[in-house]
Protein backbone atom coordinates (compact mmCIF):
# COMPACT_ATOMS: atom_id res chain seq x y z
CA UNK A 1 0.00 0.00 0.00
CA UNK A 2 3.07 2.44 0.81
CA UNK A 3 4.04 2.36 -2.41
CA UNK A 4 0.70 3.41 -3.66
CA UNK A 5 1.31 6.94 -2.23
CA UNK A 6 -0.13 9.46 -4.32
CA UNK A 7 -0.37 12.62 -1.42
CA UNK A 8 1.47 14.04 1.41
CA UNK A 9 -0.03 16.50 3.79
CA UNK A 10 2.82 17.66 6.22
CA UNK A 11 2.07 21.22 8.88
CA UNK A 12 3.22 21.53 12.68
CA UNK A 13 0.53 20.81 14.34
CA UNK A 14 -1.68 17.00 14.18
CA UNK A 15 -5.48 16.62 15.62
CA UNK A 16 -5.90 12.81 15.40
CA UNK A 17 -8.87 12.88 17.24
CA UNK A 18 -7.99 9.36 18.12
CA UNK A 19 -7.91 10.19 21.99
CA UNK A 20 -4.49 11.01 22.03
CA UNK A 21 -3.16 14.87 22.24
CA UNK A 22 -2.36 16.79 19.90
CA UNK A 23 1.13 16.32 18.27
CA UNK A 24 3.21 18.79 17.14
CA UNK A 25 6.56 18.66 14.98
CA UNK A 26 7.98 20.31 12.50
CA UNK A 27 7.40 17.63 9.24
CA UNK A 28 4.60 15.72 10.85
CA UNK A 29 2.92 14.38 8.11
CA UNK A 30 0.13 12.31 6.57
CA UNK A 31 0.75 9.95 3.63
CA UNK A 32 -2.26 8.72 1.50
CA UNK A 33 -2.59 6.01 -0.85
CA UNK A 34 -5.71 5.57 -3.01
CA UNK A 35 -8.75 7.04 -0.78
CA UNK A 36 -7.34 5.87 2.33
CA UNK A 37 -4.50 6.69 4.94
CA UNK A 38 -0.82 4.76 4.52
CA UNK A 39 0.83 6.52 7.32
CA UNK A 40 0.99 8.93 9.98
CA UNK A 41 4.30 10.04 11.45
CA UNK A 42 7.26 12.81 10.97
CA UNK A 43 8.89 13.81 7.58
CA UNK A 44 7.32 11.66 5.45
CA UNK A 45 7.48 14.01 2.50
CA UNK A 46 11.26 12.35 1.93
CA UNK A 47 10.05 9.44 2.24
CA UNK A 48 8.07 9.22 -0.86
CA UNK A 49 9.28 12.06 -2.76
CA UNK A 50 6.98 11.20 -5.38
CA UNK A 51 4.07 12.05 -4.23
CA UNK A 52 1.76 14.94 -4.45
CA UNK A 53 2.90 17.66 -1.54
CA UNK A 54 1.16 19.63 0.44
CA UNK A 55 3.05 21.63 2.76
CA UNK A 56 2.63 24.12 5.23
CA UNK A 57 5.14 25.25 8.04
CA UNK A 58 2.08 26.78 10.72
CA UNK A 59 -0.01 24.19 8.99
CA UNK A 60 -2.47 22.19 11.64
CA UNK A 61 -3.25 18.42 10.09
CA UNK A 62 -7.39 17.66 11.36
CA UNK A 63 -10.06 15.64 10.33
CA UNK A 64 -12.77 16.98 7.58
CA UNK A 65 -15.14 18.46 9.64
CA UNK A 66 -19.36 16.93 9.97
CA UNK A 67 -22.26 18.72 9.25
CA UNK A 68 -24.74 16.17 10.87
CA UNK A 69 -27.86 18.18 9.64
CA UNK A 70 -28.30 20.54 6.45
CA UNK A 71 -30.85 20.79 3.81
CA UNK A 72 -27.95 21.70 1.29
CA UNK A 73 -30.11 23.22 -1.75
CA UNK A 74 -31.70 25.42 0.35
CA UNK A 75 -29.10 27.87 0.11
CA UNK A 76 -31.66 29.79 -2.97
CA UNK A 77 -33.77 30.75 -0.15
CA UNK A 78 -30.37 32.47 1.78
CA UNK A 79 -31.88 36.06 3.42
CA UNK A 80 -35.23 35.41 1.51
CA UNK A 81 -37.05 35.56 5.17
CA UNK A 82 -35.75 35.94 8.23
CA UNK A 83 -36.53 37.25 11.66
CA UNK A 84 -39.61 34.91 11.69
CA UNK A 85 -41.15 32.39 13.89
CA UNK A 86 -40.39 28.42 12.78
CA UNK A 87 -44.10 27.71 11.38
CA UNK A 88 -44.67 31.67 9.73
CA UNK A 89 -41.21 31.07 8.23
CA UNK A 90 -42.11 27.49 6.83
CA UNK A 91 -45.54 27.95 5.72
CA UNK A 92 -45.66 31.79 4.39
CA UNK A 93 -42.15 32.13 2.62
CA UNK A 94 -40.21 28.59 2.40
CA UNK A 95 -43.08 25.70 1.45
CA UNK A 96 -44.74 28.24 -1.32
CA UNK A 97 -41.48 28.60 -2.89
CA UNK A 98 -40.44 25.02 -2.61
CA UNK A 99 -43.73 24.33 -4.62
CA UNK A 100 -42.12 25.96 -7.49
CA UNK A 101 -38.61 24.15 -7.27
CA UNK A 102 -37.30 22.41 -9.94
CA UNK A 103 -34.45 19.69 -10.26
CA UNK A 104 -32.09 22.33 -11.70
CA UNK A 105 -32.80 24.95 -8.65
CA UNK A 106 -31.73 21.91 -6.34
CA UNK A 107 -28.69 20.72 -8.34
CA UNK A 108 -26.83 24.19 -8.24
CA UNK A 109 -28.22 25.11 -5.09
CA UNK A 110 -26.29 21.91 -3.94
CA UNK A 111 -23.49 22.78 -5.57
CA UNK A 112 -23.33 26.08 -4.04
CA UNK A 113 -23.45 24.99 -0.24
CA UNK A 114 -20.92 22.00 -1.71
CA UNK A 115 -18.48 24.81 -2.73
CA UNK A 116 -19.22 26.67 1.00
CA UNK A 117 -18.62 23.66 3.00
CA UNK A 118 -15.14 22.80 1.50
CA UNK A 119 -13.77 25.98 1.45
CA UNK A 120 -14.97 25.92 5.26
CA UNK A 121 -13.31 22.75 5.91
CA UNK A 122 -16.32 20.35 6.14
CA UNK A 123 -15.97 16.99 4.18
CA UNK A 124 -18.87 14.76 4.89
CA UNK A 125 -22.55 16.31 5.07
CA UNK A 126 -26.07 14.53 5.91
CA UNK A 127 -28.53 16.12 3.82
CA UNK A 128 -32.72 15.72 3.91
CA UNK A 129 -34.77 17.37 1.46
CA UNK A 130 -36.32 17.48 -2.10
CA UNK A 131 -35.13 15.97 -5.87
CA UNK A 132 -32.30 14.33 -3.93
CA UNK A 133 -31.14 12.44 -6.96
CA UNK A 134 -29.80 15.80 -7.62
CA UNK A 135 -28.03 17.10 -4.01
CA UNK A 136 -26.46 13.14 -5.08
CA UNK A 137 -25.63 14.18 -8.67
CA UNK A 138 -23.42 17.53 -7.33
CA UNK A 139 -21.86 15.53 -4.50
CA UNK A 140 -20.54 13.20 -6.28
CA UNK A 141 -19.29 15.51 -9.12
CA UNK A 142 -17.82 17.91 -6.71
CA UNK A 143 -16.35 14.80 -5.06
CA UNK A 144 -17.95 15.38 -1.28
CA UNK A 145 -19.21 12.87 1.03
CA UNK A 146 -22.50 12.82 1.73
CA UNK A 147 -25.49 10.86 3.09
CA UNK A 148 -28.80 11.95 1.03
CA UNK A 149 -32.55 11.66 2.12
CA UNK A 150 -35.91 12.50 -0.10
CA UNK A 151 -38.19 14.15 2.33
CA UNK A 152 -41.70 12.38 2.74
CA UNK A 153 -44.82 14.20 4.06
CA UNK A 154 -48.58 13.52 4.16
CA UNK A 155 -48.98 15.95 1.34
CA UNK A 156 -47.85 15.87 -2.48
CA UNK A 157 -44.13 16.64 -3.09
CA UNK A 158 -42.73 19.05 -4.96
CA UNK A 159 -40.77 16.36 -6.61
CA UNK A 160 -42.90 12.86 -6.58
CA UNK A 161 -46.25 14.05 -6.01
CA UNK A 162 -48.02 11.68 -4.43
CA UNK A 163 -46.64 9.66 -1.18
CA UNK A 164 -46.12 6.27 -3.02
CA UNK A 165 -44.16 7.57 -5.95
CA UNK A 166 -42.07 8.95 -3.12
CA UNK A 167 -41.20 5.43 -1.69
CA UNK A 168 -40.66 3.97 -5.27
CA UNK A 169 -37.84 7.30 -5.70
CA UNK A 170 -36.16 6.21 -2.95
CA UNK A 171 -36.29 2.53 -3.94
CA UNK A 172 -34.11 4.28 -7.24
CA UNK A 173 -31.97 5.84 -5.14
CA UNK A 174 -30.81 3.16 -3.21
CA UNK A 175 -30.57 0.76 -6.23
CA UNK A 176 -28.50 4.23 -8.00
CA UNK A 177 -25.60 4.46 -5.18
CA UNK A 178 -25.82 0.90 -3.58
CA UNK A 179 -22.29 0.91 -4.47
CA UNK A 180 -21.05 4.45 -4.25
CA UNK A 181 -17.82 5.88 -2.35
CA UNK A 182 -19.24 8.91 -1.40
CA UNK A 183 -22.86 8.95 -1.25
CA UNK A 184 -25.30 7.33 0.69
CA UNK A 185 -29.40 6.76 1.04
CA UNK A 186 -30.97 7.37 3.82
CA UNK A 187 -34.38 7.56 4.91
CA UNK A 188 -35.80 10.66 6.14
CA UNK A 189 -39.49 11.13 7.01
CA UNK A 190 -39.78 15.47 7.82
CA UNK A 191 -40.92 15.65 11.46
CA UNK A 192 -44.05 14.23 13.07
CA UNK A 193 -46.45 17.42 12.41
CA UNK A 194 -45.88 16.43 8.56
CA UNK A 195 -45.69 12.87 8.80
CA UNK A 196 -49.00 10.57 9.86
CA UNK A 197 -48.07 7.64 12.10
CA UNK A 198 -48.59 5.18 8.91
CA UNK A 199 -46.23 6.52 7.20
CA UNK A 200 -43.67 7.31 9.96
CA UNK A 201 -43.74 2.96 10.61
CA UNK A 202 -43.67 2.53 6.83
CA UNK A 203 -40.54 4.59 6.93
CA UNK A 204 -38.62 2.57 9.44
CA UNK A 205 -39.55 -0.42 7.84
CA UNK A 206 -37.81 0.42 4.57
CA UNK A 207 -34.93 1.44 6.65
CA UNK A 208 -34.65 -1.57 8.64
CA UNK A 209 -34.91 -2.96 5.52
CA UNK A 210 -32.05 -1.16 3.51
CA UNK A 211 -29.65 -0.80 6.84
CA UNK A 212 -30.34 2.49 6.64
CA UNK A 213 -30.83 5.87 8.77
CA UNK A 214 -33.82 7.11 9.76
CA UNK A 215 -33.48 10.91 9.46
CA UNK A 216 -35.67 13.48 11.49
CA UNK A 217 -36.65 16.57 12.81
CA UNK A 218 -37.79 16.14 16.74
CA UNK A 219 -38.59 17.97 19.27
CA UNK A 220 -37.61 21.44 18.00
CA UNK A 221 -40.03 24.08 18.92
CA UNK A 222 -42.92 24.56 21.42
CA UNK A 223 -45.38 24.36 18.92
CA UNK A 224 -44.65 20.93 17.59
CA UNK A 225 -44.98 19.73 21.06
CA UNK A 226 -48.02 21.10 21.97
CA UNK A 227 -49.12 20.36 18.58
CA UNK A 228 -47.96 16.39 19.08
CA UNK A 229 -49.67 16.64 22.50
CA UNK A 230 -53.68 17.65 21.21
CA UNK A 231 -53.04 15.40 18.42
CA UNK A 232 -51.65 12.22 20.42
CA UNK A 233 -51.87 12.81 23.99
CA UNK A 234 -47.77 12.77 24.23
CA UNK A 235 -44.13 14.38 23.00
CA UNK A 236 -42.73 13.77 19.80
CA UNK A 237 -40.34 11.69 21.69
CA UNK A 238 -42.55 9.72 23.09
CA UNK A 239 -44.78 9.81 20.05
CA UNK A 240 -41.76 7.54 18.29
CA UNK A 241 -41.74 5.45 21.72
CA UNK A 242 -45.31 4.46 21.67
CA UNK A 243 -45.04 3.46 17.42
CA UNK A 244 -41.78 1.77 18.40
CA UNK A 245 -38.93 3.75 16.19
CA UNK A 246 -36.79 4.45 18.48
CA UNK A 247 -33.37 2.96 18.17
CA UNK A 248 -29.91 2.77 16.74
CA UNK A 249 -30.98 4.17 13.02
CA UNK A 250 -32.52 7.13 14.31
CA UNK A 251 -30.83 10.45 13.89
CA UNK A 252 -33.02 13.25 15.24
CA UNK A 253 -32.47 16.74 14.38
CA UNK A 254 -33.11 19.61 16.69
CA UNK A 255 -34.09 18.01 19.88
CA UNK A 256 -34.59 21.38 21.75
CA UNK A 257 -37.69 20.77 23.55
CA UNK A 258 -36.48 17.37 26.03
CA UNK A 259 -36.90 16.45 29.55
CA UNK A 260 -34.84 14.32 31.66
CA UNK A 261 -36.66 11.43 31.06
CA UNK A 262 -36.86 12.04 27.51
CA UNK A 263 -33.14 12.37 27.43
CA UNK A 264 -32.69 8.99 29.21
CA UNK A 265 -34.70 7.35 26.89
CA UNK A 266 -32.72 8.52 23.50
CA UNK A 267 -29.70 7.27 25.77
CA UNK A 268 -31.22 3.75 25.94
CA UNK A 269 -32.63 3.38 22.36
CA UNK A 270 -28.97 4.60 21.20
CA UNK A 271 -30.97 7.41 19.16
CA UNK A 272 -28.27 9.92 17.44
CA UNK A 273 -29.14 13.69 18.07
CA UNK A 274 -28.11 16.40 15.52
CA UNK A 275 -27.76 19.57 17.67
CA UNK A 276 -28.15 22.78 15.32
CA UNK A 277 -27.83 25.63 17.77
CA UNK A 278 -27.00 28.54 15.44
CA UNK A 279 -30.72 28.16 13.63
CA UNK A 280 -32.33 26.86 16.61
CA UNK A 281 -30.79 30.29 18.11
CA UNK A 282 -32.62 32.40 14.72
CA UNK A 283 -35.27 31.08 14.80
CA UNK A 284 -36.07 31.55 18.74
CA UNK A 285 -36.98 27.52 19.14
CA UNK A 286 -34.61 27.17 22.28
CA UNK A 287 -31.17 25.94 22.74
CA UNK A 288 -30.96 22.16 23.58
CA UNK A 289 -29.69 20.16 26.36
CA UNK A 290 -26.82 19.15 25.10
CA UNK A 291 -24.33 18.77 27.57
CA UNK A 292 -27.66 16.74 29.53
CA UNK A 293 -27.17 14.87 26.20
CA UNK A 294 -23.78 14.11 26.69
CA UNK A 295 -23.93 13.17 30.27
CA UNK A 296 -26.22 10.55 29.55
CA UNK A 297 -23.96 9.23 26.65
CA UNK A 298 -26.28 10.39 24.28
CA UNK A 299 -24.34 10.43 20.52
CA UNK A 300 -24.40 14.21 19.68
CA UNK A 301 -22.83 15.82 16.16
CA UNK A 302 -23.22 19.46 14.80
CA UNK A 303 -25.36 20.22 11.94
CA UNK A 304 -25.83 23.34 10.31
CA UNK A 305 -29.23 23.13 8.81
CA UNK A 306 -30.00 24.94 6.11
CA UNK A 307 -28.71 28.28 4.65
CA UNK A 308 -32.34 29.51 4.70
CA UNK A 309 -32.46 29.66 8.30
CA UNK A 310 -28.67 30.06 9.59
CA UNK A 311 -27.88 31.67 7.15
CA UNK A 312 -24.41 29.59 6.48
CA UNK A 313 -23.18 26.23 6.43
CA UNK A 314 -19.83 27.02 8.22
CA UNK A 315 -18.75 24.52 10.66
CA UNK A 316 -16.37 26.26 12.59
CA UNK A 317 -18.65 28.97 12.78
CA UNK A 318 -21.47 26.45 14.56
CA UNK A 319 -18.49 24.27 16.66
CA UNK A 320 -17.88 27.85 17.94
CA UNK A 321 -21.20 28.87 18.97
CA UNK A 322 -22.13 25.19 20.45
CA UNK A 323 -19.28 25.35 22.99
CA UNK A 324 -20.34 29.04 24.01
CA UNK A 325 -23.88 28.30 23.88
CA UNK A 326 -24.39 25.62 26.48
CA UNK A 327 -21.87 27.92 29.13
CA UNK A 328 -24.98 30.24 29.23
CA UNK A 329 -27.60 27.76 29.47
CA UNK A 330 -26.13 26.04 32.03
CA UNK A 331 -24.39 29.08 33.58
CA UNK A 332 -21.44 26.78 33.49
CA UNK A 333 -18.04 27.43 31.97
CA UNK A 334 -17.21 23.87 31.89
CA UNK A 335 -20.35 23.27 29.86
CA UNK A 336 -19.20 21.70 25.89
CA UNK A 337 -15.92 22.26 26.60
CA UNK A 338 -14.23 23.06 23.60
CA UNK A 339 -12.81 18.98 23.48
CA UNK A 340 -16.73 18.10 23.51
CA UNK A 341 -17.18 20.63 20.58
CA UNK A 342 -14.84 19.43 18.20
CA UNK A 343 -15.40 15.89 19.01
CA UNK A 344 -19.49 16.52 18.44
CA UNK A 345 -17.78 18.02 14.62
CA UNK A 346 -16.06 15.00 14.03
CA UNK A 347 -15.76 12.02 15.42
CA UNK A 348 -19.20 12.33 16.90
CA UNK A 349 -20.70 12.79 13.23
CA UNK A 350 -19.02 9.95 12.43
CA UNK A 351 -20.44 7.76 14.97
CA UNK A 352 -24.05 9.41 14.48
CA UNK A 353 -23.62 8.40 11.09
CA UNK A 354 -22.84 5.01 11.38
CA UNK A 355 -19.68 5.67 10.05
CA UNK A 356 -16.97 6.36 12.62
CA UNK A 357 -14.68 2.74 11.89
CA UNK A 358 -14.23 4.86 8.32
CA UNK A 359 -14.19 8.66 9.05
CA UNK A 360 -14.14 11.43 11.88
CA UNK A 361 -10.24 10.94 13.05
CA UNK A 362 -6.99 10.30 11.29
CA UNK A 363 -5.80 6.41 11.85
CA UNK A 364 -4.01 4.51 9.15
CA UNK A 365 -6.59 2.29 7.08
CA UNK A 366 -9.14 5.18 7.45
CA UNK A 367 -10.51 7.20 4.68
CA UNK A 368 -8.57 9.97 4.05
CA UNK A 369 -11.23 12.99 4.74
CA UNK A 370 -8.65 15.11 5.98
CA UNK A 371 -8.30 19.24 6.42
CA UNK A 372 -5.15 21.31 6.90
CA UNK A 373 -5.66 25.17 8.97
CA UNK A 374 -2.96 27.66 8.24
CA UNK A 375 -2.58 28.63 11.72
CA UNK A 376 0.09 31.62 10.79
CA UNK A 377 -2.79 33.91 11.08
CA UNK A 378 -3.10 37.34 13.54
CA UNK A 379 -6.09 35.18 15.48
CA UNK A 380 -4.52 31.88 16.22
CA UNK A 381 -1.14 33.48 16.96
CA UNK A 382 0.49 32.29 19.62
CA UNK A 383 -0.65 28.42 19.92
CA UNK A 384 -0.88 27.10 23.40
CA UNK A 385 -3.33 24.96 23.06
CA UNK A 386 -4.59 23.98 19.49
CA UNK A 387 -7.92 22.59 20.06
CA UNK A 388 -8.74 25.59 21.89
CA UNK A 389 -7.92 27.87 18.88
CA UNK A 390 -10.32 25.62 16.38
CA UNK A 391 -13.04 25.78 18.86
CA UNK A 392 -12.59 29.34 19.77
CA UNK A 393 -10.84 30.98 17.00
CA UNK A 394 -10.25 29.76 14.09
CA UNK A 395 -12.81 30.23 10.85
CA UNK A 396 -13.37 28.18 8.12
CA UNK A 397 -11.75 30.87 5.85
CA UNK A 398 -8.35 29.70 7.50
CA UNK A 399 -8.96 26.34 5.80
CA UNK A 400 -5.61 26.22 3.60
CA UNK A 401 -5.99 22.50 1.76
CA UNK A 402 -9.23 19.44 1.64
CA UNK A 403 -8.78 16.52 0.95
CA UNK A 404 -11.93 14.15 0.72
CA UNK A 405 -11.89 10.51 -0.04
CA UNK A 406 -7.78 10.75 -1.14
CA UNK A 407 -8.33 13.25 -3.56
CA UNK A 408 -7.48 17.15 -2.74
CA UNK A 409 -11.28 19.23 -3.50
CA UNK A 410 -9.19 22.16 -2.35
CA UNK A 411 -5.72 23.40 -2.82
CA UNK A 412 -4.54 26.43 -1.55
CA UNK A 413 -8.06 28.13 -0.72
CA UNK A 414 -8.82 27.36 -4.70
CA UNK A 415 -11.72 24.69 -5.62
CA UNK A 416 -10.15 21.79 -7.78
CA UNK A 417 -13.14 19.73 -8.53
CA UNK A 418 -15.77 22.71 -8.62
CA UNK A 419 -15.65 25.86 -11.11
CA UNK A 420 -16.83 28.57 -8.40
CA UNK A 421 -17.57 31.51 -10.80
CA UNK A 422 -19.57 29.52 -12.63
CA UNK A 423 -21.62 28.30 -10.15
CA UNK A 424 -22.31 32.06 -8.49
CA UNK A 425 -22.86 33.00 -11.82
CA UNK A 426 -26.07 30.58 -11.95
CA UNK A 427 -26.89 31.47 -8.50
CA UNK A 428 -27.33 34.79 -9.10
CA UNK A 429 -29.54 34.03 -11.81
CA UNK A 430 -31.56 31.31 -10.21
CA UNK A 431 -31.99 33.96 -7.03
CA UNK A 432 -33.89 36.42 -9.65
CA UNK A 433 -36.11 33.59 -10.59
CA UNK A 434 -36.73 32.46 -6.60
CA UNK A 435 -37.53 36.03 -5.84
CA UNK A 436 -40.31 36.03 -8.72
CA UNK A 437 -41.84 33.17 -6.96
CA UNK A 438 -43.14 35.09 -3.88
Amino acid sequence: MNQDVHLVLSGRWLISMDGSAAQEEKGISVAIAGNRIAEIGPNLAAKYPQAEQLACPHGLIMPGLINSHTHAAMSCFRGLADDLPLMDWLTQHIFPREAQLTKEIVYHSTLLSICEMIRSGTTSFNDMYLFTQEAARAAVDAGMRAWIGEAFFDFPSPNYGALENGFAYVEELFTRYEHSDLVTITVTPHAVYTCSPALLERAAVLAEQKNALLHIHLAETKGEVSGCLERYGCTPVWHLEQLGLLNERVVAAHCVMLDEEEIELLARRNVKVAHCPESNMKLASGIAPVQQMLNHGVTVGIGTDGSASNNDVDMFSEMSTAAKLHKVRDLDPTSMRAEAALHAATLGGAALLGAETEIGSLAVGKKADIIMLDMNQPHLTPVYNPVSHLVYAAKGSDVLHSVINGRVVMRNRRLTTLDEGAILAEMRRIGEAVWRMG
